[in-house]
Protein backbone atom coordinates (compact mmCIF):
# COMPACT_ATOMS: atom_id res chain seq x y z
CA UNK A 1 0.00 0.00 0.00
CA UNK A 2 1.24 3.47 -0.83
CA UNK A 3 1.89 5.84 2.04
CA UNK A 4 1.90 9.57 1.42
CA UNK A 5 3.08 10.31 4.96
CA UNK A 6 6.66 11.63 4.79
CA UNK A 7 9.41 9.79 6.62
CA UNK A 8 11.52 12.57 8.13
CA UNK A 9 15.01 12.71 9.54
CA UNK A 10 17.59 15.46 9.84
CA UNK A 11 18.94 14.89 6.35
CA UNK A 12 16.44 13.21 4.09
CA UNK A 13 12.69 13.21 3.47
CA UNK A 14 11.08 10.17 1.87
CA UNK A 15 7.47 9.94 0.72
CA UNK A 16 5.63 7.38 -1.39
CA UNK A 17 2.37 8.79 -2.69
CA UNK A 18 -0.75 7.02 -3.89
CA UNK A 19 0.27 7.38 -7.54
CA UNK A 20 3.36 5.24 -6.98
CA UNK A 21 5.77 8.18 -7.03
CA UNK A 22 8.61 7.93 -4.49
CA UNK A 23 9.98 11.35 -3.49
CA UNK A 24 13.53 11.46 -2.09
CA UNK A 25 14.36 14.97 -0.89
CA UNK A 26 17.74 16.22 0.33
CA UNK A 27 17.02 18.16 3.49
CA UNK A 28 20.05 20.23 4.51
CA UNK A 29 19.29 23.65 2.99
CA UNK A 30 21.37 25.37 5.67
CA UNK A 31 24.41 23.53 4.23
CA UNK A 32 23.33 24.06 0.60
CA UNK A 33 22.31 20.41 0.62
CA UNK A 34 25.91 19.22 0.61
CA UNK A 35 25.70 15.48 0.98
CA UNK A 36 26.91 13.58 4.04
CA UNK A 37 27.97 9.92 3.93
CA UNK A 38 24.89 8.84 5.89
CA UNK A 39 22.63 10.79 3.53
CA UNK A 40 24.34 9.20 0.53
CA UNK A 41 24.08 5.69 1.95
CA UNK A 42 20.40 6.12 2.80
CA UNK A 43 19.67 7.37 -0.72
CA UNK A 44 21.38 4.29 -2.16
CA UNK A 45 19.18 2.08 0.03
CA UNK A 46 16.01 3.89 -1.06
CA UNK A 47 16.90 3.59 -4.75
CA UNK A 48 17.61 -0.13 -4.39
CA UNK A 49 14.34 -0.60 -2.51
CA UNK A 50 12.50 1.29 -5.26
CA UNK A 51 13.80 -1.15 -7.86
CA UNK A 52 12.32 -4.10 -6.00
CA UNK A 53 9.05 -2.53 -4.85
CA UNK A 54 5.93 -2.99 -6.98
CA UNK A 55 4.44 -0.03 -5.12
CA UNK A 56 7.01 2.32 -6.68
CA UNK A 57 6.47 3.32 -10.30
CA UNK A 58 8.69 6.43 -10.50
CA UNK A 59 11.36 8.10 -8.33
CA UNK A 60 11.91 11.84 -7.92
CA UNK A 61 15.17 13.25 -6.52
CA UNK A 62 14.72 16.76 -5.13
CA UNK A 63 15.97 19.15 -2.47
CA UNK A 64 14.69 21.53 0.17
CA UNK A 65 15.25 25.27 -0.02
CA UNK A 66 15.43 27.81 -2.81
CA UNK A 67 19.17 28.25 -3.45
CA UNK A 68 20.81 24.86 -3.77
CA UNK A 69 19.93 21.43 -5.07
CA UNK A 70 23.20 19.84 -3.93
CA UNK A 71 26.64 21.43 -3.80
CA UNK A 72 28.48 18.11 -3.74
CA UNK A 73 29.88 15.97 -0.96
CA UNK A 74 30.09 17.67 2.43
CA UNK A 75 33.84 17.81 2.98
CA UNK A 76 33.27 18.77 6.62
CA UNK A 77 31.32 15.62 7.37
CA UNK A 78 34.26 13.26 7.02
CA UNK A 79 34.39 10.05 5.04
CA UNK A 80 33.68 6.42 5.79
CA UNK A 81 35.36 5.10 8.95
CA UNK A 82 38.67 3.36 8.38
CA UNK A 83 39.71 0.13 10.10
CA UNK A 84 42.34 0.24 12.87
CA UNK A 85 45.88 0.75 11.60
CA UNK A 86 49.17 -0.67 12.84
CA UNK A 87 51.49 1.57 14.85
CA UNK A 88 53.41 3.86 12.55
CA UNK A 89 51.06 3.45 9.60
CA UNK A 90 50.15 6.64 7.71
CA UNK A 91 46.76 8.27 8.16
CA UNK A 92 46.14 7.73 4.43
CA UNK A 93 47.47 4.63 2.67
CA UNK A 94 47.59 3.94 -1.04
CA UNK A 95 44.13 2.83 -2.14
CA UNK A 96 42.19 4.67 0.58
CA UNK A 97 40.96 7.51 -1.64
CA UNK A 98 40.06 5.23 -4.54
CA UNK A 99 38.14 2.95 -2.20
CA UNK A 100 36.26 5.90 -0.70
CA UNK A 101 35.19 7.10 -4.17
CA UNK A 102 34.20 3.62 -5.32
CA UNK A 103 32.19 2.81 -2.19
CA UNK A 104 30.68 6.28 -1.95
CA UNK A 105 29.85 8.63 -4.83
CA UNK A 106 30.24 5.98 -7.53
CA UNK A 107 27.83 3.64 -5.74
CA UNK A 108 25.25 6.42 -5.55
CA UNK A 109 25.56 7.35 -9.22
CA UNK A 110 25.36 3.66 -10.12
CA UNK A 111 22.23 3.25 -8.01
CA UNK A 112 20.50 5.99 -10.00
CA UNK A 113 21.60 4.64 -13.38
CA UNK A 114 20.68 1.06 -12.43
CA UNK A 115 17.39 1.86 -10.70
CA UNK A 116 14.69 -0.18 -12.42
CA UNK A 117 12.22 2.70 -12.17
CA UNK A 118 12.43 5.98 -14.09
CA UNK A 119 14.24 8.65 -12.07
CA UNK A 120 13.40 12.36 -12.39
CA UNK A 121 15.82 14.91 -10.97
CA UNK A 122 14.17 18.17 -9.87
CA UNK A 123 16.93 20.79 -9.73
CA UNK A 124 15.82 23.79 -7.67
CA UNK A 125 19.14 25.69 -7.48
CA UNK A 126 22.89 25.17 -7.63
CA UNK A 127 24.01 21.64 -8.55
CA UNK A 128 27.77 21.34 -8.20
CA UNK A 129 30.12 18.37 -8.42
CA UNK A 130 28.31 15.29 -7.16
CA UNK A 131 25.12 17.36 -7.17
CA UNK A 132 25.39 17.95 -10.92
CA UNK A 133 26.14 14.29 -11.48
CA UNK A 134 22.96 13.26 -9.67
CA UNK A 135 21.20 15.08 -12.50
CA UNK A 136 23.37 13.64 -15.29
CA UNK A 137 22.71 10.10 -14.00
CA UNK A 138 18.94 10.59 -13.88
CA UNK A 139 16.57 9.70 -16.70
CA UNK A 140 14.74 13.04 -16.80
CA UNK A 141 16.02 16.41 -15.53
CA UNK A 142 13.68 19.32 -14.84
CA UNK A 143 15.34 22.51 -13.61
CA UNK A 144 14.09 25.80 -12.26
CA UNK A 145 15.16 28.90 -14.13
CA UNK A 146 17.48 29.90 -11.27
CA UNK A 147 19.35 26.58 -11.34
CA UNK A 148 22.98 26.32 -12.36
CA UNK A 149 25.36 23.42 -12.83
CA UNK A 150 29.06 23.47 -11.98
CA UNK A 151 31.81 20.93 -12.65
CA UNK A 152 33.46 22.30 -9.54
CA UNK A 153 36.36 19.86 -9.22
CA UNK A 154 38.93 21.99 -11.07
CA UNK A 155 38.27 24.80 -8.56
CA UNK A 156 39.45 22.43 -5.80
CA UNK A 157 42.48 21.23 -7.73
CA UNK A 158 41.16 17.70 -8.14
CA UNK A 159 40.06 15.43 -10.98
CA UNK A 160 36.34 14.87 -11.63
CA UNK A 161 34.72 12.01 -9.77
CA UNK A 162 31.20 10.68 -9.13
CA UNK A 163 31.07 9.44 -12.71
CA UNK A 164 31.28 12.85 -14.37
CA UNK A 165 33.90 11.95 -16.97
CA UNK A 166 31.81 8.90 -17.87
CA UNK A 167 28.40 10.58 -18.00
CA UNK A 168 29.09 13.92 -19.67
CA UNK A 169 30.73 12.71 -22.93
CA UNK A 170 27.73 10.45 -23.50
CA UNK A 171 25.37 13.40 -23.04
CA UNK A 172 27.15 16.28 -24.78
CA UNK A 173 30.24 14.88 -26.52
CA UNK A 174 33.94 14.95 -25.72
CA UNK A 175 34.82 18.54 -26.68
CA UNK A 176 32.06 20.22 -24.66
CA UNK A 177 32.77 17.92 -21.73
CA UNK A 178 36.40 19.04 -21.69
CA UNK A 179 35.31 22.68 -21.68
CA UNK A 180 33.02 22.18 -18.67
CA UNK A 181 35.55 20.11 -16.71
CA UNK A 182 38.69 22.11 -17.58
CA UNK A 183 37.21 25.53 -16.76
CA UNK A 184 34.58 24.69 -14.12
CA UNK A 185 32.38 27.59 -15.22
CA UNK A 186 28.79 27.98 -14.06
CA UNK A 187 26.29 26.61 -16.59
CA UNK A 188 22.88 28.26 -16.41
CA UNK A 189 19.70 26.24 -16.67
CA UNK A 190 19.05 27.82 -20.08
CA UNK A 191 22.49 26.83 -21.38
CA UNK A 192 22.10 23.33 -19.92
CA UNK A 193 18.81 23.00 -21.80
CA UNK A 194 20.47 24.08 -25.05
CA UNK A 195 23.21 21.46 -24.55
CA UNK A 196 20.68 18.71 -23.94
CA UNK A 197 21.65 18.26 -20.28
CA UNK A 198 18.14 18.98 -19.01
CA UNK A 199 14.71 18.21 -20.42
CA UNK A 200 12.77 21.25 -19.27
CA UNK A 201 13.39 24.61 -17.57
CA UNK A 202 10.50 26.19 -15.68
CA UNK A 203 10.00 29.12 -13.29
CA UNK A 204 10.93 28.23 -9.71
CA UNK A 205 7.32 28.26 -8.51
CA UNK A 206 6.36 25.83 -11.28
CA UNK A 207 9.09 23.27 -10.55
CA UNK A 208 7.04 21.22 -8.09
CA UNK A 209 3.85 21.10 -10.19
CA UNK A 210 5.76 20.30 -13.38
CA UNK A 211 7.80 17.52 -11.77
CA UNK A 212 4.63 16.12 -10.19
CA UNK A 213 2.86 16.06 -13.56
CA UNK A 214 5.75 14.29 -15.30
CA UNK A 215 6.17 11.84 -12.41
CA UNK A 216 2.49 10.91 -12.42
CA UNK A 217 2.60 10.37 -16.18
CA UNK A 218 5.59 8.06 -15.82
CA UNK A 219 3.97 6.26 -12.88
CA UNK A 220 0.95 5.53 -15.06
CA UNK A 221 3.01 3.87 -17.80
CA UNK A 222 3.87 0.14 -18.05
CA UNK A 223 6.70 0.13 -15.53
CA UNK A 224 8.45 -3.03 -16.69
CA UNK A 225 8.49 -1.76 -20.28
CA UNK A 226 10.09 1.48 -19.09
CA UNK A 227 12.61 -0.49 -17.03
CA UNK A 228 13.67 -2.59 -19.99
CA UNK A 229 13.71 0.45 -22.27
CA UNK A 230 15.99 2.23 -19.80
CA UNK A 231 18.26 -0.81 -19.63
CA UNK A 232 18.49 -1.07 -23.42
CA UNK A 233 19.27 2.63 -23.86
CA UNK A 234 21.98 2.58 -21.18
CA UNK A 235 23.47 -0.62 -22.59
CA UNK A 236 23.46 0.72 -26.15
CA UNK A 237 26.09 3.32 -25.25
CA UNK A 238 28.61 0.54 -24.69
CA UNK A 239 27.40 -2.15 -27.13
CA UNK A 240 28.06 -3.09 -30.72
CA UNK A 241 25.09 -3.41 -33.08
CA UNK A 242 24.86 -7.20 -32.84
CA UNK A 243 24.83 -7.17 -29.04
CA UNK A 244 22.32 -4.31 -28.94
CA UNK A 245 19.98 -6.12 -31.34
CA UNK A 246 20.25 -9.40 -29.38
CA UNK A 247 19.48 -7.60 -26.11
CA UNK A 248 16.54 -5.81 -27.73
CA UNK A 249 15.08 -9.13 -28.86
CA UNK A 250 15.44 -10.68 -25.41
CA UNK A 251 13.98 -7.59 -23.72
CA UNK A 252 10.94 -7.95 -25.95
CA UNK A 253 10.78 -11.65 -25.08
CA UNK A 254 10.65 -10.76 -21.39
CA UNK A 255 8.23 -7.86 -21.59
CA UNK A 256 5.55 -9.56 -23.69
CA UNK A 257 4.83 -11.89 -20.78
CA UNK A 258 3.96 -9.03 -18.41
CA UNK A 259 0.46 -8.09 -17.32
CA UNK A 260 0.82 -4.61 -18.78
CA UNK A 261 1.78 -5.88 -22.23
CA UNK A 262 -1.37 -7.99 -22.25
CA UNK A 263 -3.39 -5.01 -21.07
CA UNK A 264 -1.90 -2.78 -23.76
CA UNK A 265 -2.89 -5.19 -26.54
CA UNK A 266 -6.34 -5.77 -25.05
CA UNK A 267 -6.98 -2.04 -24.74
CA UNK A 268 -5.95 -1.49 -28.35
CA UNK A 269 -8.31 -4.21 -29.58
CA UNK A 270 -11.15 -2.90 -27.41
CA UNK A 271 -10.50 0.72 -28.39
CA UNK A 272 -10.11 1.96 -24.82
CA UNK A 273 -7.37 3.54 -22.73
CA UNK A 274 -5.10 0.98 -21.06
CA UNK A 275 -4.93 0.70 -17.28
CA UNK A 276 -1.36 -0.30 -16.55
CA UNK A 277 -0.53 -1.74 -13.12
CA UNK A 278 3.25 -1.80 -13.22
CA UNK A 279 3.91 -5.51 -13.54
Amino acid sequence: MSDDTPILDDELIYRLDDDGVAWITLNRPQAHNAMTPSQRNRMIELLEEASASLHVRCVVLGASGEKAFCTGADLRAGGNPTPPRPDGAPDRAAGDVARMIQRGAQRLIGAIIDCEKPVICAVNGTAAGLGAHLAWASDIVIASDNAKFIEVFIRRGIAPDAGGAYLLPRLIGVQKTKELIFFGDDVSATDALAMGLVNRVVPFDQLGPTVGEWARRLAGQPTKAISLGKWLINRSLESDRRTAFDEEAWAQEVVVSTHDAGEGVAAFKERRSPEFRGW
